[in-house]
């Protein structure tokens, strides 16, 4: 006997909703006859057709257009994942992130002021990570689809550096190499100032054999690592973060586009103006401690190794910077206590999508005067922001970047001060 499938997982006829608004993912929401409906690539305002599955209209079709859709850019669009609101102007697309920021935060008690969304310009992010599967006929490198498994190439890609886009073909030749047929590998690229670092996962055993074949490819690339281990190294990988010229180690985390990377330090250093002495949590390879050490002595804080050790070297080679020091340590596990933090007068903070709130409430707690507050996740960021208003700091306007651009990820940086 067929089981039947409940009620709000059956497939319904094709039916006519209006979308009210966009979901934290991107997809337009619309009320269905069992609850909210989803469906991707909509805007609010426009009425749909479509079959429902389960929750989702699959292929909507539009009826009435918002006049806020565009035509993508990018030819690519209908099918790949990479991008998720081409369809939609830009205005919208800055209007709708600095919604998303006020809304989240009013949740918390907490009335932002956002004083701008700063977004980076397109083909412009120099860093990703993209999908290399080996066919029978050759290769394939790209982004997946959105919400499969097949890989689009993508040769007019709007959203990938030109210097990416101009390795596909050695990449496409790599994950011949690398993958086995039918497998894929995962290509991590990532523009430097002496050329691309590539990083290849879930790939084959590196042999005398890859090794013979890969060496006519490496001219393309100032480093290949290969299942974490460095496999062919034509110069080390470079990029500047103030006056210091950093040698990123495998895997090192770099802000997505370098215009975002200026909308950030460019606000994290008008909030730290005229501070004396600053700590700097969670500091990566230096995007935050180079730039402020041309204000004032840093001491930069990371759980990992490799990226202090790479702070490190570039503050020695580095000139006309204040002291910089280094720390290694696990601020989830062992957050800088309040006594420790009121060493200093002010602080930066660019956390991971979890956040900090160990971290934070010590720096609730602490004597700091100023916090300049970074972050990639909303969500977490209204939670720990709302332990720091609960403490007594007076949070100051926001702006918002967007580095990923076409996406629904959103960024932020504000200053925090004694109430």
């Amino acid at each position: 006997m067929r089981q039947m499938c409940p009620a709000s997982f059956r497939e319904r006829p094709d039916m006519t909703f209006s979308i009210t608004r966009l979901g934290h993912h991107g997809d337009g929401i619309a009320s269905g006859p069992d609850g909210p409906v989803f469906a991707a690539r909509t805007l609010p305002g426009e009425v749909i057709e479509g079959e429902v599955t389960g929750d989702r209209i699959i292929a909507p079709k539009i009826v009435t257009p918002s006049t806020d859709r565009v035509a993508a850019p990018c030819p690519h669009y209908r099918r790949c994942g990479g991008c998720s609101l081409q369809h939609a102007s830009d205005a919208f697309v800055e209007g709708w992130k600095a919604g998303l920021v006020r809304d989240t935060l009013a949740r918390v008690g907490i009335d932002a002021r956002i004083t701008g969304v700063k977004t980076s310009p397109p083909n412009s992010r120099r860093r990703a990570a993209l999908s290399g599967r080996r066919t029978k006929k050759g290769a394939q490198v790209g982004f997946h689809v959105a919400g499969g498994t097949d890989i689009v190439e993508g040769p007019d890609c709007r959203l990938l550096h030109p210097d990416l886009i101009a390795a596909l073909p050695a990449l496409d030749q790599i994950t011949r190499l690398a993958a086995t047929r039918g497998s894929e590998v995962t290509l991590h690229v990532t523009q430097t100032a002496t050329g691309i670092d590539l990083s290849v996962e879930q790939a084959k055993p590196f042999d005398r054999d890859v090794m013979l074949a890969l060496a006519p490819l490496a001219m393309a690339f100032a480093r290949i690592t290969w299942n974490g281990e460095t496999a062919l190294q034509q110069t080390p990988p470079v990029v500047t973060l103030g006056a210091a010229r950093v040698m990123l180690p495998p895997g090192a985390f770099l802000q997505a586009t370098a215009e975002g990377e200026a909308a950030l330090v460019n606000a994290v250093n008008e909030s730290l103006a005229g501070a004396q002495s600053v700590v700097d949590l969670f500091a990566g390879c230096g995007t935050f401690t180079f730039p402020i050490a041309k204000m004032a002595p840093v001491h930069a804080i990371e759980g990992d190794r490799a990226l202090i050790e790479a702070l490190a070297h570039g503050a020695r080679h580095a000139t006309g910077l204040k002291a910089v020091t280094a720390q290694v340590r696990d601020l989830f596990r062992n957050p800088l206590l309040s006594e420790e933090l009121s060493r200093y007068d002010a602080a930066v903070i660019d956390p991971p999508r979890a956040g900090a709130e160990a971290q934070v409430a010590q720096l609730a707690a602490s004597d700091l005067t100023t916090i300049a507050f970074v972050s990639c996740n909303p969500g977490t960021f209204a939670r720990d922001a709302a332990i720091l208003v609960g403490a007594g700091w007076r949070m100051g306007p926001v702006t918002v970047v967007d580095q990923f651009r076409w996406s629904p990820h959103v960024e932020l940086v504000t200053r925090f001060d004694r109430g």
